[in-house]
């Protein structure tokens, strides 16, 4: 217990946080993915036509509509990940060698305890990020919610929960559990990476945090993005659900919609908006690691404290 309370995995958690950054300089590339995936009309362009359409027809801000509560909520769960991930392990391992089959295990737990907590913050982010947008499909109304930043969060959780129940927040939450897999996949990746490179030097460099942080998040994106499709159809709430089961997010409904994909637009239907998402997922991954491990060793040196990373 004194291990999960401990200073340790609180820089750890800090650390995580940090990713803010990277995501702010990415975010216009999430804005393509997205909508790229929700809307089903909209041609699969390259990202930069994608944000050059959303910028002409809806403003020179418009990719970064959203970018507040995203934010936000990039911090809460990151916070959650990292201190969930760091505190098992540093329970886990206690003083022994980690090995790749215990990160992975150690990744899938706090991926579960992630999604459950956070959920709700997301299917709101989804829903703010998509008002206003100019969809090809006449058949989806956009969303209104009123206020500036945190006024126009409370009303969408309210608009939420009084038009479409409160386990609407919920939305998406079984296949954001099956998608736990990715940050797991991720993090073993990441860690067996690095473990092969310091048995060779005694410290990465920046460029080989970057560069293992991308390949781990490129393998991890490119498996589970068909999900990650269904994922942000459910949070956004605007889609024909199969009629033999109304429940949101089952399993049913997840083979329900990845079918009628496929059979409207192909196989590579379910990889719509890849392209955007691999470019922001991968960069903001790779400086999201570069900025953990720094901040992270940083923080170990100011407050004197031997990182448990180099066991």
């Amino acid at each position: 217990m004194a291990s999960v309370l401990s200073y340790e995995s609180l820089v750890h958690a800090v650390a995580g946080a940090g990713s803010m950054t990277a995501m702010t300089v990415f975010f216009p590339l999430d804005t393509a993915r997205l909508r790229l995936q929700v809307d089903e009309k909209r041609k699969s362009k390259t990202t930069h036509m994608v944000l050059l359409e959303i910028i002409k027809e809806e403003g020179l801000l418009a990719p970064y509509r959203g970018w507040f509560p995203v934010i936000s909520s990039l911090c809460c769960s990151n916070f959650v990940y990292f201190y969930t991930f760091n505190s098992l392990k540093a329970v886990w391992v206690k003083g022994q060698h980690s090995t790749t089959g215990k990160d992975l295990v150690v990744g899938f737990v706090a991926g579960v305890v992630n999604v459950l907590l956070t959920t709700p913050l997301w299917v709101v982010n989804t829903r703010l990020k998509l008002q206003g947008a100019k969809f090809r499909n006449e058949d989806i109304v956009p969303t209104n919610y009123n206020g500036v930043i945190g006024e126009c969060l409370l009303d969408a959780f309210h608009q939420i929960i009084r038009d479409e129940g409160i386990l609407a927040l919920w939305n998406g939450t079984f296949p954001s559990l099956l998608l736990v897999f990715n940050p797991a996949i991720q993090f073993m990746f990441y860690e067996g990476l690095k473990r092969q490179l310091l048995k060779k030097r005694m410290k990465l460099s920046s460029l080989d945090v970057f560069v293992i942080g991308a390949i781990a998040k490129a393998i991890a994106t490119t498996v589970t993005y068909p999900l990650q499709t269904v994922q942000s159809i459910l949070r956004f709430g605007h889609h024909r659900l199969n009629p033999e089961n109304r429940t949101l997010g089952s399993l049913r409904n997840i083979l329900y919609l990845l079918h009628q994909r496929v059979r409207r637009f192909g196989i590579m239907g379910l990889y719509k908006g890849l392209e955007a998402k691999l470019l922001q997922t991968v960069l903001t991954a790779a400086l999201m690691f570069l900025v953990y491990e720094k901040l992270t060793a940083a923080t170990f040196t100011v407050m004197g404290l031997k990182s448990a990373r180099k066991r």
